[in-house]
């Protein structure tokens, strides 16, 4: 194997993206840390085990045992940080400096691999609110303190998603919007000169459509596999009262067309509450939360202007009123979508919730899992994995579901990732080292492989030969 143009190390690393970016540009991995084992055990099976032994990073269970407060550092020199850190309450106790304030989170661990190795490139992942008001003073306590460390890093966060990015670019159909924060060591010194002289790097990317690219032009089943591959796919379609719940809104949205040429509104339905608006207590309203008094004044008026269609429907369907009331509520954001089985759905809590099948919402954490409306069955783990921007080849061996849908939620979205970071080292090529600048440069633009079915180029290229409206 010959020697790797950069190394880097992978923190808090989940299953897998940023080392599944880095290695496509050809970085060696030197060191992970992962505390969850469900997620190392993943991890080490996809991307350690199939490497030479001489070849596979130190691999760590605590980034806290490795980065000790008065002893070396146990992370080996490398030119790329790579973090998808957990946000934690820094310290308010007065503006002191960044790594005091720092100190008993996560962030401080980070910050001490920073101070000794000093690492050509940060490049850190946290979800959007990490950026927001009610985080500012952690915010502030990052710039802050990777700035004292040496870094040139921006004011402003940078957000992004991979459903903005064409297929060719790394995209997947996944709103997925993360604060990406990206810093360049060039040394205390010229940090400080550089911001007394005004001099402070603006956002790395914007948040929005590149190249041109039209989101709504994403096609959900362009990560989805063949039903016939799929082990066990019962597993994943739904129960026959899942099917129940939804046949009997997709009535109620057949007789709607029918009746007045027109979908479902799009603010929540909440069929409990489909009274006559003048039947409203206006004092009752009064001492609702205004958000709440809003949707039952619009549930009133969606009856009384519907009235006949809906008692008919109801009527018909006495099985309704036994529903759960969680799929007694319904929202349609699915526009012009002819049935909720031509829709993504998602089985919430607060009611049914029906969208267009092009791009999905954010994986998460906790299962709730995307149903694709077509198959009437929700996505496997594996498919989760590809809407990330994972390989085909990637694969959760035999564990558990639920921990499987938990690593994805958890992860980073490999094409966002990527696109960040070699926008940065573009900007940033004259103060970083030339083999990683070359390698980063060189290497395909899109590191999501074979995430995408061959479906999904094919329809990009047909409507790029497709003559401009004039």
């Amino acid at each position: 194997m010959p020697r790797a143009p950069f190394k880097y190390a992978d923190l808090f690393a989940g299953i897998g993206g940023f080392h599944a970016m880095l290695d496509h540009a050809g970085g060696q991995c030197v060191y992970v840390s992962e505390i969850d084992r469900e997620a190392r055990e993943t991890y080490t099976r996809n991307w350690i085990e199939p490497l030479p032994v001489r070849h596979q990073p130190v691999l760590n269970t605590d980034i806290t045992l490795d980065t000790p407060e008065d002893l070396p550092v146990g992370v080996p020199e490398h030119h790329v940080l790579a973090a998808g850190f957990p946000c934690q309450p820094f310290s308010k106790s007065g503006y002191q400096r960044g790594m005091d304030e720092a100190r008993g989170t996560l962030f401080w661990n980070i910050a001490r691999i920073l101070e000794e190795r000093t690492p050509a490139v940060v490049l850190l992942e946290n979800v959007r609110n990490i950026a927001g008001p009610r985080h500012r003073h952690e915010w502030e306590t990052i710039i802050r303190t990777l700035r004292e460390l040496g870094y040139r890093v921006s004011d402003t966060p940078t957000v992004f998603s991979p459903h903005f990015l064409p297929p060719h670019r790394g995209g997947t159909p996944q709103v997925r919007d993360r604060v990406f924060i990206l810093g360049t060591y060039i040394g205390r010194e010229r940090v400080r000169e550089e911001l007394e002289a005004g001099l402070r790097p603006a956002v790395t990317v914007a948040r929005g459509p590149v190249e041109g690219w039209q989101a709504a032009d994403w096609r959900s089943e362009w990560v989805l596999d063949a039903d016939e591959a799929i082990t066990d796919i019962q597993r994943y379609r739904l129960s026959a009262q899942e099917t129940a719940w939804v046949n009997v809104w997709d009535d109620l949205v057949q007789r709607m067309w029918s009746s007045t040429g027109m979908r479902l509104p799009g603010f929540p339905l909440w069929s409990d509450e489909w009274v006559p608006e003048r039947s409203l207590d206006a004092a009752e309203l009064d001492d609702l939360p205004p958000w709440k008094r809003q949707i039952l004044v619009k549930n009133a008026r969606f009856y009384d202007a519907n009235r006949r269609v809906i008692d008919a429907w109801r009527k018909d369907h006495p099985e309704f009123n036994d529903f759960p009331a969680s799929r007694r509520k319904l929202e349609w954001q699915a526009q012009d979508a002819a049935s909720l089985w031509e829709t993504v759905m998602h089985f919430r809590p607060s009611g049914i919730r029906a969208k267009a099948a092009t791009y999905l919402p954010a994986l998460v954490a906790i299962t709730q899992t995307s149903i694709y409306g077509p198959r009437r069955r929700r996505l496997t783990p594996h498919e989760a994995a590809r809407l990330q921007g994972l390989p085909r080849s990637f694969n959760f061996g035999q564990q558990r579901d639920s921990a499987s849908y938990k690593q994805v939620g958890n992860g980073v979205a490999v094409g966002a990732a990527w696109h960040v970071f070699r926008t940065h080292v573009l900007r940033d090529a004259a103060d970083l080292p030339k083999e990683l600048v070359k390698a980063v440069l060189e290497a395909d633009l899109n590191p999501v492989g074979d995430a995408l079915s061959s479906e999904a180029f094919a329809a990009v290229a047909h409507d790029a030969e497709q003559p401009k409206a004039s």
